[in-house]
């Protein structure tokens, strides 16, 4: 491993990653093993989360395509140096702003979009020029084995490499040093990744989760708007990944009076969307491992949980399988509230009135999402000026992933850092600011070096910028 990280380091230090055309190749090189290979992205997804062409395509395959596409469009528009202002003090210089890559960077994925989490922060490494080591989640072991066989077929294999492993292959990871480390996952591993990149000094992206809410304030609209509200509801929730994903719908909030409205309105969409059995639903994935599928039945288990259940909780054994589920008022204090869910799971906190939802969130842990469902102008201010999220996203779940003009990452404990789009570029470059001055004119001092007088036009330069002008005319830049 030492001696695969050390060729990184030697293959950055060449300079090779910093030229336009490498990176351009690499990312198109990309976009070929995307395209020659969706069959083989399909069947792994399928082995591991038993995850639909229609669902893979949408949130892995399309979405890595549209990253790398848009990316190329733009790589030279962000690697150019930007002007920056010169204050008249500075008369005569130019400055700038230059984009440079970190270096030799570490990528942790993980295993609920294991080819979305994992190559779109290799699409960012790249676009900004750095060599880069992978390290795919052991949690989906075909998609992980897929990587580390086909990346080496396409890319350079001098500059971008794969490492296959668990848990002790990534703490051997840790004890390295890197230039930038970028990590999606737990909270709990996100610790440690941050503990262990201290010993270094080396800077880290965690893309983390938390308990992203859903406030539901439009059932009393429209009937059309309500349905619309449940269909965005239940694709947002249950769609991707069944659940298991950072950004998925944790919890709704709805005020008591709409509560059956909203569950019923669920329920039809569930059914139309997925079936109502157990043994055949349709279009859904299912949990990853035996271990997360029995944290998610453990928390059922709760007796005041349990009672809580006004639709779903089967669950089939052997297929890992966990219908969707909706709970109306599970006790607070309880597990299913106070961890992240990630699963099948739904529960609804009625409230008397639909603002008392912005003090509930603020009692829990920053999410990295808050949907809201709106269209009360006044209530989208309280929320924006009153919580505190990754991204808030009014009247629709999960779509804000898609869209690269917008950063995506969290605050507090859903984690820090930011990628996607110009945002990747940014997360792993370093903006290096230049400025460039002249030998002249260097004109010295034509009165006598009064303290007061010349501490007068240096305060008047600072507060004025053009009495920087002045100054120099005057002499006074020197001390």
């Amino acid at each position: 491993m030492e001696k695969s990280i050390a060729e990184l380091r030697e293959t950055f230090k060449n300079g090779g990653t910093k030229s336009i055309s490498w990176r351009k190749s690499q990312l198109k090189a990309l976009l070929q093993l995307i395209n020659q290979n969706e069959d083989s992205i399909f069947k792994a997804l399928d082995q591991d989360l038993g995850k639909s062409p229609v669902e893979s395509y949408r949130d892995e395959v399309g979405v890595l395509k549209k990253s790398v596409t848009y990316t190329l469009s733009c790589l030279e528009k962000w690697v150019a140096p930007k002007k920056a202002e010169v204050p008249l003090l500075f008369f005569p210089a130019k400055a700038e702003v230059m984009p440079q890559p970190l270096g030799v960077v570490l990528i942790f994925s993980s295993w609920n979009f294991p080819f979305t989490l994992a190559l779109d922060p290799l699409i960012g490494a790249i676009s900004a020029g750095n060599t880069v080591l992978l390290k795919p989640s052991d949690l989906a072991p075909a998609c992980m084995s897929f990587l580390v066989e086909t990346i080496p077929k396409y890319l350079d294999n001098k500059a971008i490499k794969v490492v296959a492993g668990g848990a002790d292959i990534g703490e051997r990871l840790l004890q390295l040093k890197w230039d930038k480390i970028f990590f999606t996952g737990s909270p709990r591993v996100g610790r440690l990744v941050m503990a262990a990149a201290a010993k270094h000094l080396t800077p880290v992206t965690l893309e983390l989760g938390g308990k992203c809410p859903a406030i539901v304030d439009t059932l009393s609209t429209t009937p059309s708007k309500a349905k619309v509200t449940a269909k965005r509801i239940v694709g947002g929730k249950w769609g991707p990944c069944n659940g298991q994903a950072c950004i998925a719908i944790d919890y709704l909030l709805v005020e008591e009076k709409l509560a059956s409205t909203l569950i019923e309105l669920l329920k039809k969409t569930i059914k139309r969307f997925y079936g109502e059995n157990i043994k055949s639903l349709k279009s859904i994935s299912r949990i990853v491992n035996e271990h997360q599928f029995q944290r998610l039945v453990n928390l059922l288990k709760d007796p005041n949980v349990a009672d809580s259940i006004v639709y779903g909780g089967s669950v089939d054994e052997e297929k890992l399988v966990i219908e969707p589920t909706i709970l109306l008022d599970p006790p607070l204090d309880s597990e299913i509230m106070s961890e992240e869910i990630f699963g099948p799971l739904l529960p609804i906190i009625t409230l008397k009135n639909i603002e008392e939802s912005i003090n509930f969130i603020n009692s829990k842990s920053n999410p990295l999402v808050i949907y809201a469902f709106t269209e009360d102008e006044t209530f989208k201010k309280r929320i924006l000026s009153e919580t505190s999220s990754g991204t808030v996203t009014f009247n629709d779940s999960m779509v804000q992933f898609l869209c690269d003009s917008l950063p995506f990452g969290g605050v507090g404990q859903s984690g820090f850092g930011r990628y996607h789009g110009k945002y990747s570029f940014d997360t792993f470059s370093h903006e290096k600011s230049i400025l460039h001055r002249g030998f002249y004119p260097e004109i010295e001092p034509r009165y006598p070096p009064w303290t007061d007088f010349k501490l007068l036009f240096i305060k008047l330069a600072y507060e004025f910028d053009y009495f920087g002008l002045i100054l120099l005319l005057l002499g006074f830049k020197s001390s």
